[in-house]
């Protein structure tokens, strides 16, 4: 039985992949703050000492706070990142690393491979991208696996804050012109499990099947939880805020399809079970 090192592992997608680990036939150690912060060198040596892979999931994603918490944000998700696969390649561990849709900054209506050049549009994503292009050049063996729109149980994401603004207004407001597939990290958990399992190397998309609107994602929410509430399109330049969001986040996913031994979930299957199991 391999033990897996999930750093960031009490968040949304490392709980996920916390639970599924153990059928999977890996032992989960999580470490998380306080206790463990990946920005400490010993930290993260003392993680790396304690299992055969590693996986990060740890990052800095308050995505208007870091235009200006630049330097903590770098410190996580770029400098942080170097030192891990230092420390992977010195102790030969296999590192798999979670990155974001946010690398892109594309307005067209394309799907993104992993061939498209990114163009982050603000600090956070550039900081990724940055932590991706240090992970690429360590020589550890890795995969970096981008995500996008993903929601959980254990965390705040775009379906809780919908269902509280729900909770306290009768009209909503909702972006209309941000493109992209809501995902389960349950999903993402489940497709990070197949990589490992593989120690595939590489860069990967992942995403649930289908694209939709913000506008359209909230619409399917307030109808499996039967809220009755208006709801509104609007453009992404009705909510000004310091960071600006990629437009399209639409995912070509046809390389991972290629590795996985399960077909990619639909968003609306995978969001209806979510609804479901969260009450």
């Amino acid at each position: 039985m391999s033990v897996l090192a999930i750093l960031g592992g009490k968040g949304m997608l490392g709980s996920d992949l916390a639970k599924l680990a153990g059928p999977a036939g890996h032992k989960a150690v999580v470490f998380d703050l306080p206790e463990f912060n990946i920005t400490r060198e010993s930290d993260v040596r003392q993680a790396i000492s304690q299992a055969d892979i590693i996986v990060n999931c740890a990052a800095y994603t308050q995505v208007d706070k870091a235009e200006t918490e630049r330097d903590i944000c770098r410190a996580v998700n770029t400098l942080a990142v170097a030192s891990l696969a230092k420390f992977a390649k010195e102790h030969g561990k296999y590192l798999i690393h979670i990155s974001t849709d946010f690398v892109f900054g594309d307005s067209s209506e394309k799907k993104l491979s992993e061939k498209d050049q990114p163009d982050p549009l603000g600090w956070y994503g550039s900081t990724k991208l940055e932590g991706e292009h240090f992970l690429q050049s360590s020589g550890c063996r890795h995969a970096i696996v981008r995500v996008e729109w993903t929601y959980g149980m254990n965390g705040v994401n775009f379906i809780s804050k919908l269902l509280d603004a729900a909770a306290k207004s009768p009209k909503l407001k909702v972006v209309g012109d941000q493109f992209g597939s809501p995902t389960w990290t349950a999903d993402v958990a489940r497709a990070m499990l197949y990589l490992i399992g593989k120690q595939a190397e590489g860069l990967f998309h992942f995403a649930a099947e289908g694209y939709a609107s913000r506008y359209e994602v909230a619409e399917f929410i307030m109808k499996e939880k039967k809220i009755c509430k208006e709801l509104a399109s609007c453009a992404s330049s009705d909510f000004p805020a310091p960071a600006k969001r990629p437009l399209n986040s639409r995912f070509d996913c046809s390389k991972i399809d290629g590795i996985l031994d399960f077909k990619r979930p639909r968003w609306q299957d995978s969001m209806r079970k979510y609804l479901n199991e969260a009450g």
